[in-house]
This record gives C-alpha cells, sequence and structure tokens, in this order.
C-alpha cells in the first residue's frame, strides 16, 4: 500500500511535518506500506517555514524597510538547487509589524518585500512563491515597484514618493533602472482573495479600514489608486488588470504583480503550494491519502486543507482519510462526498490544554491512524 501524507499544521500544536509524521508512525506500525509524508499549507503564515523545512532548504535573513520605514530583519526560504526562493509578504510588509498607535496607511508601503525580492535575484533566484496575506499597506505594491527599480514621475519630472498620497500626481512611469533579471523571474503569488484594485470591492473599501484608513479618506484612497492603475495600464499596454480576480489583494499588491511582471500566476495558495512540492503527482499514484487539520468544523470546506487535498484525491479515485483534533459531526456529514472518513484523534475524555501538548498531539495522531488502518 502506498499512502500520502498532506496534514496542515495543528495550530499552537504541532506543525504539518510533525503531524505528519506521527501519522507515518501509526501506519507504518500495522500495514507494510511505502509512505511519504509532503509539508502543507495554504500560503498564509507558515507557508515559508513548511515549505522550506520540507523542501530540505536553507533560510537566509536580510535588513529591509518594514511598512512606516524603520529597518527589520526579514526572513525568507531558499531551495538552493531550484533556484526557488519562498517567502511571506508579511515578514517585511505585514500589519503585524506596526503597532496599532502607528499605523499610517497614508505612508506605509511594500519597499521592504521589494528588497527581499532583489536580495534573492542576487542570491541566485530565478523563482518565487510568495504568499501576500496580511499586508500593512493599501498602495498597489507602488514600494515594491521603486525597488525594483520603477520610478513613477510627475509632470515637473520629479519622482513620486513610493505612498499613496502622491499617486495623484503620477503621469508617467519609467524603467529605464528596473533590476535586469527581473523579466528572467517566475512569481507564483499564493492569493485567496478575488477583490478587483477598486471600488466598492476594491482594495481601500473592502481592507483598508483594518490598515487605518478613515472613512473620509476612502474615496481619496480610491481614486488614488484609480489613478494609479490607469497610468499603470497606459504603461504596460495590458487592459483590465485593476479588474482582474485578485488584483485588490493585500492593499493592490496583487495588482503590481500582474501588471508590472512579466511571469506571473496569481492563484489561491494551496494550488501554488501543492504544485511547488508536485503533490498532485503522488496523489494520483497512492492508494490512499491522509490529511487532516486541527478542527474539521463548517470553516473547512470552504477550502481550507483537508477539503482541498480531498478534491485533489477524488480527481484521481484514490480514497481520503482526514484525522483532525477535534471533528464536528455535521460538519464531517457534508464533507463525506468529499473524505471518505473523518477521524477525530483527541479522546473524548481528554482536557483540551493536555490534548495541545506537543508530544501528547502526536501521540494522539499515530494512535488514531494505528486503529484505523489495524
Amino acid at each position: 500500500m502506498k499512502a500520502v501524507i498532506a496534514i496542515d499544521s495543528f495550530k499552537g500544536c504541532m506543525t504539518s511535518l510533525q503531524a505528519g509524521n506521527a501519522a507515518a508512525r501509526g501506519i507504518r506500525s500495522v500495514r507494510d506500506a511505502e509512505v511519504e509524508v509532503y509539508p502543507i499549507a495554504d500560503g498564509g503564515e507558515g507557508t515559508c517555514s513548511v515549505l522550506t523545512d520540507g523542501l530540505g532548504g536553507e533560510y537566509t535573513v536580510v535588513c529591509v524597510h518594514d511598512p512606516i520605514g524603520r529597518i527589520i530583519k526579514a526572513r525568507y526560504g531558499i531551495i538552493p538547487e531550484r533556484r526557488l526562493a519562498i517567502m511571506e509578504m508579511a515578514a517585511s510588509s505585514g500589519l503585524t509589524l506596526v503597532p496599532e498607535d502607528m499605523r499610517d496607511p497614508s505612508v506605509s508601503n511594500t519597499l521592504g518585500l521589494g528588497e527581499m525580492i532583489l536580495d534573492a535575484i542576487g542570491k541566485g533566484c530565478r523563482e518565487f512563491m510568495i504568499g501576500i496575506g496580511g499586508s500593512a499597506t493599501t498602495e498597489a505594491g507602488i514600494g515594491m515597484l521603486a525597488a525594483m527599480g520603477y520610478r513613477f514621475l510627475k509632470a515637473d519630472g520629479t519622482e513620486a514618493s513610493p505612498c499613496i498620497t502622491e499617486m495623484k500626481d503620477i503621469v508617467t512611469v519609467d524603467d529605464s533602472l528596473v533590476v535586469p533579471d527581473l523579466d528572467s523571474c517566475v512569481f507564483h503569488i499564493a492569493c485567496d482573495v478575488d477583490n478587483p484594485l477598486c471600488g466598492e470591492r476594491g482594495a481601500v473599501r473592502i481592507f483598508g479600514k483594518q490598515k487605518g484608513v478613515a472613512a473620509e479618506d476612502m474615496d481619496c484612497f480610491d481614486s488614488a489608486l484609480r489613478r494609479f492603475g490607469e497610468i499603470s495600464e497606459v504603461y504596460s499596454g495590458r487592459n483590465s488588470v485593476m479588474d482582474a480576480p485578485g488584483a485588490g489583494a493585500s492593499g493592490g499588491l496583487g495588482f503590481a504583480f500582474l501588471n508590472y511582471f512579466k511571469n506571473v500566476d496569481l492563484r489561491p495558495g494551496l494550488r501554488i503550494v501543492c504544485e511547488t512540492i508536485d503533490l498532485d503527482e503522488a496523489i494520483k499514484n497512492a492508494d490512499v491519502v491522509i490529511t487532516g487539520e486541527g478542527s474539521l468544523d463548517s470553516q473547512t470546506k470552504l477550502g481550507k486543507v483537508p477539503f482541498s487535498i480531498g478534491r485533489i484525491a477524488k480527481e484521481f479515485g484514490v480514497k481520503t482519510v482526514a484525522f483532525c483534533g477535534a471533528v464536528d459531526k455535521k460538519a464531517a456529514e457534508d464533507l463525506l462526498p468529499i473524505l471518505d472518513a473523518c477521524v477525530a484523534i483527541t479522546p473524548s475524555d481528554m482536557e483540551l490544554h493536555t490534548a495541545m501538548l506537543t508530544e501528547v498531539a502526536e501521540k494522539n495522531m499515530e494512535r488514531a491512524v494505528k486503529a484505523f488502518f489495524s
């Protein structure tokens, strides 16, 4: 029997690999099975660690600017043999980097992300997997683009600052200083929202409040993004990029990638992660797939790891079993067309604080998998 294991992390409890390895021990103890454990994440927080560790990569740290201009250290992963860099935008430009009383969307920018990308290009990377959730910014990626060498010029020929407040003054784009190697790079952008750049569902109106945009500034900020979008589309010669699904992600960072970069693939994070680790091919050749998450509930069917892994397995007619810390009975019933079985690994009489201990959770996972396959 060949088993493929791809379990999401149990937040605050087990990493994806810890959960997967525990499941592997369980099935090997009762079956003569060929077992492959794959790290898995949905493109959000933790994706860099999951993929870098799981693919045997290495970490590097670079000094960059945070959203409000302070110098910080940002970490990302490199898979040298693939010339692949794995990044989370939030490591340099995330909302959690800025205390609430210091958040200022009029100046916050993504310069730090651009500096991370430049560093990776300098280290020989030509392929990027970047999760873009959790940004502190609403500036359509102009900071990142400035780091790449793009210059955004006003009518008098001076350069606009990389922030939303000067977007209204931009009249042309100068690419004479753009990093030459940029066109040879491929970018896989993990994005789990489909918002356009502007309008009622755009970056400002949907996500601006959480980043500090005041109600009275919404119209002004949205107009600035529209102005930048129009100038940018004229420059690139691409039509309707502002309306593309995901253009409004991370304050419009999705738009910057789609409009200014040559080789870009912007899709849901889990799909990109699965392709990065060649998970589809492994599932295709498996007899059973083991997946799971901390709590299987009504949110699972909205695209979380067990649901998405189960859908891939169903395409190939492969049985899928989800092992989770807790299982909501109704949610499990709803998922039966996708998941062949849902198993709660935590004994009913065990208190939560005990079940959340890593060593206990690993033993519970191993024990539950062993019992199921006995």
